[in-house]
């Protein structure tokens, strides 16, 4: 079965991490599968390529060496300003023997300098800011340690957040098991749903929760959270922590604005 529907199949792309719950998958595993049938492996770390400064959380991403491309987004994760997007590939001239347009008017061969400065031709949008500065800047001024606490440091408040909330009855995990990311997803279960048996009307109803506590939120100007739905499961706060500012009283905080806002529903 598997070979039938690898006839069809030229890529396989693995997600470290999910945008939602923050999920990583197996890399050696799947570079297995792609290498013992020819398959081309896109590692798509956007969310979760920041982890790789950790040698206490890098582990997540353990075969991304293998893949033939990785993209990883230091403006997510790491707090690099906008925009500040990669895309890394194995195979040296690769890009620019897929892009290369070769136009006469801007990339002549006979330049007094050396023409594979010239990289404009490796990319799809040619001409672009040069994004890589401000990580690069970045870099020098925090090195790979101080990325590496700030990475730590927000992985650390994501667990505290979780710890605090996974057996209150106001609170309900959407998904079974510690996060692997900084994704803390969950439900907030006023009074009125507390006791209610799972049924129609009570998934209904706390669909409209964290829509109205995240509407309150914003008039008080006290706290912003993002909320959705996803797949069968009612809408639920997805609390997503890289902000290196961020520290355990903010935790404390959004937890008792949530319960405050909430308490009437």
């Amino acid at each position: 079965m598997l070979k039938q529907e690898i006839k069809t199949i030229f890529c396989r792309v693995s997600n470290c991490s999910t945008t939602v719950y923050g999920a990583f998958d197996p890399i050696q595993e799947i570079a297995d599968i792609c290498e013992k049938y020819n398959l081309w492996l896109h590692v798509d770390a956007a969310w979760g390529g920041g982890l790789l400064m950790s040698r206490k959380h890098r582990h997540k991403l353990n075969g991304i060496e293998r893949a033939n491309s990785v993209t990883w987004n230091p403006h997510k994760m790491m707090g690099v300003l906008l925009q500040c997007s990669a895309i890394l590939v194995r195979e040296k001239g690769i890009l620019q023997g897929c892009n290369q347009m070769c136009a006469g008017y801007l990339f002549q061969q006979d330049k007094q300098y050396d023409v594979s400065y010239d990289t404009g031709d490796k990319a799809i949008q040619c001409g672009r800011h040069v994004d890589i500065f401000k990580f690069w800047l970045m870099w020098k001024a925090k090195g790979t340690v101080g990325f590496e606490n700030q990475i730590n440091k927000c992985l650390e408040l994501a667990e505290y957040l979780y710890t605090k909330i996974k057996n209150r009855e106001e609170f309900e995990m959407v998904f079974e098991g510690e996060p692997e990311h900084t994704n803390v997803c969950f439900w907030y279960i006023p009074p009125s749903l507390r006791g209610m048996p799972d049924c129609d009307e009570r998934r209904e109803k706390l669909h409209r929760v964290a829509p109205k506590i995240k509407a309150l939120m914003m008039e008080s100007g006290t706290t912003m959270v993002g909320y959705q739905p996803q797949g069968d499961k009612v809408n639920f706060f997805r609390m997503v922590i890289s902000n290196p500012a961020a520290t355990k009283s903010d935790i404390d905080f959004l937890i008792e604005e949530i319960e405050r806002l909430g308490q009437e529903l």
